[in-house]
């Protein structure tokens, strides 16, 4: 059994063997030094030049400060825990810097890593070799994300109208249609909180249970974190207690307002009587366009002034058709009703009341698919149906839609904040969700 301090002795003698043998340059020569002891046969100049590192400039350090220069060649230092290797001690055997838990994915050769590319492809790259765009390949095709994207280390990211981890799965709807579907309110794809893949967000959820995430909505329009004080996502305090969040807003409780129902309000109504107030005649606070507060309306959207009343029981939208026209160009709007012009009639004076056609050639324009007329729900006039009245509910050029189909919220169809086409809840600017229930435009004044 050698003692402790001989093979301490051994192991610097080793390494001290191998760094010399490491640190001769292929071009030394024993030539250079007519004996050992006499003067190198190199000027200062060259002898430095051959200890500097390619393409450095007369003055940088030499052997890379690592070592001395002697005669032309690199003698590197030799020092505990480390050591400094290679023709000018460019090398060290810990450079290697650690990644995911290992030194290098390929291997680490004088302080680099050097990737496995034996095949020539190049395709395993990156600092630590951590880039493997082989798993971009697609089994089938072999080409690199199916030929319909792009590898990022190891990543495909596809074409528009293609998806899947490996870009093989195609749409079966346009880019664009895709984007229009993905393109939230206020114009951004999910919100710039999603991912769109043919026409449906993935919301970039930051739930960790798992359940219904602080971002959700068809566009990922909604952010509950929002609604906190100081964002907690283990916590449910929204709205500061006293209100509840929808899609990412506070609805205070009477008594309360605020962004985040922060404030208190002192309103000498109580909350029965502020409510009241603003019910007038209708079913609901505000006719369900507007705000209540302390008795009085605010009505959504704010600065909009085609809603408007004391209790915003007026709302001039419902004469505007699907394209905005108020009135069919033919009358004239008071408080959300059409009054038509001479010669004009319907809920949005859109029928003429002479007719230049045969009755045969407006009865032609009236059946459906089916050949019946008007669906059997209306009556044609001029080539157009005219949907029974004792029916509300039935709407569509053809009578052939049941608005009952359409999402309420609050009782409301569309919750008063849309249009209702045949079944489908068309929202006006600000409003979103499957009924119009949720406001997304500016904050509340």
């Amino acid at each position: 059994m050698h003692p402790p301090g001989f093979r301490n002795f051994l192991l610097l003698a080793s390494s001290l063997f191998f760094a010399g043998l490491s640190a001769v340059p292929q071009s030394f020569s024993p030539s250079l030094r007519s004996w050992p002891g006499a003067a190198c046969r190199l000027s200062r100049a060259e002898s430095e030049r051959r200890c500097r590192a390619p393409g450095q400039p007369p003055g940088a350090a030499l052997c890379h400060g690592r070592g001395r220069c002697d005669c032309g060649v690199c003698i590197c230092h030799v020092t505990e825990p480390g050591m400094f290797f290679g023709p000018l001690c460019e090398c060290h055997e810990w450079v290697c810097e650690t990644y995911d838990g290992s030194t290098c994915a390929g291997t680490c050769h004088c302080g680099r890593c050097k990737c496995d590319n034996s095949d020539g492809s190049g395709l395993v790259y990156g600092k630590f070799c951590e880039c493997d765009d082989r798993e971009c390949i697609d089994d089938e095709t072999e080409e690199i994300c199916g030929g319909h994207g792009k590898c990022y280390c190891g990543n495909c990211y596809c074409k528009a109208g293609w998806h899947g981890d490996k870009c093989e799965f195609q749409c079966d709807i346009t880019p664009w249609e895709s984007k229009r579907r993905c393109t939230s309110p206020d114009g951004k794809i999910c919100s710039n909180r999603g991912t769109c893949v043919c026409g449906e967000c993935t919301c970039h959820d930051v739930d960790p249970t798992g359940d219904w995430g602080d971002i959700h909505g068809d566009t990922c329009e909604c952010d509950e974190r929002d609604c906190r004080a100081v964002y907690d996502r283990y916590s449910d305090d929204f709205c500061s207690g006293h209100g509840q969040c929808n899609c990412g807003r506070c609805d205070c409780k009477a008594g309360w307002y605020g962004k985040k129902c922060e404030h208190p309000q002192s309103c000498t109504l109580s909350a029965e009587e502020s409510i009241r107030k603003c019910q007038g005649s209708s079913d609901l606070p505000c006719s369900g366009r507007g705000k209540c507060e302390c008795g009085k309306c605010t009505c959504y959207p704010p600065g909009d002034r085609r809603v408007y009343g004391k209790t915003c029981e007026c709302d001039d939208r419902r004469c505007e058709d699907l394209d905005g026209v108020v009135c069919g160009g033919h009358g004239t709007c008071s408080c959300g009703r059409c009054v038509c012009e001479r010669g004009w009639f319907g809920k949005l004076c859109q029928h003429p009341r002479k007719c230049n056609m045969t009755e045969e050639q407006s009865k032609n324009l009236c059946e459906s698919a089916d050949g019946i007329l008007c669906s059997g729900k209306g009556s044609c006039h001029c080539g157009k149906c005219i949907c029974s009245a004792e029916e509300w509910y039935i709407s569509g050029e053809f009578c052939d839609c049941d608005d009952r189909d359409c999402d309420k919220h609050d009782g409301l169809v569309c919750t008063g904040n849309g249009i209702c086409s045949c079944g489908n809840c068309e929202c006006w600017d600000g409003w979103n969700g499957n009924a119009c229930e949720i406001w997304l435009g500016s904050e509340y004044p």
